[in-house]
C-alpha cells in the first residue's frame, strides 16, 4: 500500500489537489454509501490515508484502480433491496447493517418514492413500513403487485403496530413476513436473508 506524503498532512494546497477527494467525494465517486467505503478501507480494500484531524482522503488513481479491479460495473454490489420508510433514522441504521452483509440498498423516504424507485431499477427485494403519510405500505404493496404481478418482487413489512390482524393482512397481500417495530436488526437480516441469499 503506497504511504501518505507526510509533508502532505500540513500542505493545504495537497489537501485541496483535485487527485484526493474526501470520503464523501469518494463516496460519489464509487456510486456507494460513505458507511460502505469506510468499511472498505478498514478491510483494505481500498487504501485512506488519515489528516491529522483523523479525516480520511482518498486518491483518485487508488479508486479507479479499486473500480478496475471490481469487473466492468460501477460497484461491486450484492442482491439489490429497496428500504422504503418515512423515518430516515430508522433506514440508516437497517441500510448500513445489510450493506455490511453485502446488500446494495437503495432508500426511498415514501411510497411515491420508492414506486419511481422500482421503476428505474428492479430490486431483489422491498422492505416497506407500513405506516407512513400519504400512501401507506398497504397501499404500495398493492400498487407493486398491481404493476409488476403478484409476488414478482418479495416484500417484507414491517410496522409499529404489531397484532394478529396485521400478520393476517400482510399474508393475505402476499407479503413475505411481517416484523414488528422496533424491530431486532439481526432479525431483519436474517430475514431477508432468507428470502434473497447474498
Amino acid at each position: 500500500m503506497d504511504n501518505f506524503p507526510p509533508m502532505a498532512y500540513r500542505d493545504d494546497s495537497a489537501r485541496r489537489d483535485p487527485e484526493w477527494l474526501t470520503l464523501g467525494q469518494a463516496a460519489r465517486f464509487l456510486g456507494v454509501a460513505q458507511s460502505t467505503i469506510r468499511k472498505w478501507s478498514d478491510q483494505g480494500r481500498v487504501p485512506a490515508f488519515y489528516t491529522p484531524g483523523g479525516h480520511r482522503r482518498y486518491r483518485r488513481g487508488d479508486l479507479e484502480a479499486f473500480l478496475a479491479r471490481s469487473g466492468p460495473g460501477r460497484r461491486q454490489a450484492g442482491p439489490a433491496v429497496l428500504l422504503v420508510d418515512d423515518d430516515e433514522r430508522m433506514r440508516e441504521l437497517v441500510r448500513i447493517e445489510l450493506e455490511r452483509e453485502g446488500y446494495d440498498v437503495q432508500e426511498a423516504a415514501s411510497a411515491d418514492e420508492g414506486l419511481a424507485s422500482i421503476e428505474s431499477r428492479k430490486p431483489e427485494l422491498v422492505l416497506l413500513d407500513v405506516m407512513m403519510p400519504h400512501v401507506d405500505g398497504w397501499e404500495m404493496l398493492r400498487r407493486i403487485q398491481e404493476q409488476h404481478g403478484a409476488g414478482a418482487i418479495p416484500v417484507l413489512m414491517f410496522s409499529g403496530q404489531v397484532d394478529d390482524d396485521a400478520r393476517r393482512q400482510a399474508a393475505s397481500s402476499g407479503a413475505r413476513g411481517f416484523i414488528g417495530k422496533p424491530f431486532d436488526l439481526e432479525e431483519l437480516v436474517e430475514q431477508t436473508k432468507s428470502i434473497v441469499p447474498v
